[in-house]
């Protein structure tokens, strides 16, 4: 008596494919929401960043961290003593300075007690404090007038934000976005952590990696 072994039909074959199709597409079309969400989230922050600054512009006759009377013109302000001058029209100082004397330092205090952003206003700089400003993956923000990438053409501008841990797939997005999608060139740039002064080429910035990336304007 011969044994009968059952097995799948073709038909059933096809179902499970069809099924694991749909599986992976509804995977893939995820991460792309995901991704397309945080892009817009980091170019929110720069424009909601550029915005607060000239609008403090306008309305104090000078920049945040940078105001000359700023502990008299703003009530609980700290007025700056390092480094450079207050009152120049710049923001002195490291993007990421850990300084809370430092004009890049307290652009933030600045700006939050006038209203024009949200957050702490009690200074301390040191990364993880919740005065720092941070991004949608929790890497620093930060703004200066020192230009963060200078290799291998140096950026222009008065101004640049700067951001940190950002993954390079989002990096040329935000590029693409903000600026002319090559990542070498133009007002954004994109750079390793390890060696944030020379931008990359966008052959160079893996997806997957984070990077730091800065806006100039």
């Amino acid at each position: 008596m011969k044994n009968q072994q059952s097995g799948f039909t073709l038909v059933e074959i096809a179902i499970v494919l069809v099924i694991i199709g749909l599986l992976l597409g509804g995977v893939l079309k995820g991460q792309e929401l995901i991704n397309s969400a945080k892009v817009k989230s980091y170019a929110q922050d720069f424009r909601v960043i550029q915005t607060a600054l000239y609008g403090f512009q306008d309305r104090y006759k000078g920049v945040p961290g940078d105001l000359a009377g700023a502990n008299t013109k703003i009530s609980g302000a700290t007025l700056a003593t390092t480094p450079g001058t207050v009152g120049n029209g710049q923001i002195e100082g490291a993007w990421d300075s850990a300084t809370a004397s430092d004009e890049s330092c307290l652009a933030w205090q600045h700006l939050r007690l006038a209203g024009f952003t949200a957050g702490s206003t009690t200074v301390n700089c040191a990364t993880g404090d919740a005065y720092v400003q941070i991004n949608a993956d929790g890497g620093r923000v930060g703004i200066s007038s020192t230009m963060q990438m200078t290799l291998p053409t140096a950026m222009t501008g008065s101004y640049n934000i700067c951001s940190t841990g950002v993954l390079g797939r989002i990096a040329k997005a935000l590029d693409t976005q903000l600026d002319d999608g090559n990542t070498l060139t133009g007002s954004f740039r994109v750079a390793a952590m390890g060696t944030p002064t020379t931008a990359l080429a966008n052959a160079d910035v893996a997806d997957n990696t984070a990077f730091l990336v800065c806006l100039a304007f």
